[in-house]
């Protein structure tokens, strides 16, 4: 499923619930491209992108030029903690990437709003990720460490508290 959410002269966003959507496929190979990890099936990883995790459905903003070319996109999924006494669903973002000749643009910031506002939309106050690299560009934008949580990556686990 496609669903085009903005259109100016320079750029289009998509929202992509189908991860066999061709600009998602060809903007993920790319990324995992520039972080040197190979794929033996990429069929098979993006069908496990079709299921999500424990029944949450992924999706992404993919932003494209207008002649498709890809500029980026942003990976998310409700993930729901609970104990005993309490749940919440928080907005994880589970991937992140901006292709390097478009970063220091506006485009990541662009992408972060439109993931944050697809979380509102649907009552997630909270967003979660992970960082090993970007720590900087989050606090920027309100993103703060989450003391005492960890990540089974060992990287930063970097939480935002949503409001409209």
């Amino acid at each position: 499923m496609e669903k085009q959410i903005n259109t100016r002269e320079d750029y289009v966003d998509a929202l992509i619930t189908d991860f066999t959507h061709p600009q998602f496929q060809a903007a993920f190979r790319q990324y995992f491209g520039e972080l040197g990890i190979q794929v033996k099936d990429w069929d098979a990883l993006f069908r496990e992108m079709d299921r999500g995790d424990a029944g949450e459905k992924n999706a992404a903003y993919v932003r494209t030029e207008e002649d498709g070319s890809v500029i980026g996109f942003i990976l998310f999924t409700p993930i729901r903690f609970t104990s005993w006494f309490f749940e919440e669903t928080c907005g994880f973002i589970r991937e992140f990437w901006v292709a390097e000749e478009f970063r220091g643009q506006g485009h990541g910031s662009a992408l972060l709003t439109l993931a944050e506002g697809r979380f509102l939309e649907v009552g997630i106050h909270t967003a979660i990720l992970t960082t090993s690299t970007a720590t900087p560009f989050y606090g920027r934008h309100g993103y703060a460490r989450a003391a005492g949580c960890g990540a089974k990556n060992q990287d930063e686990v970097l939480i935002k508290r949503l409001t409209r």
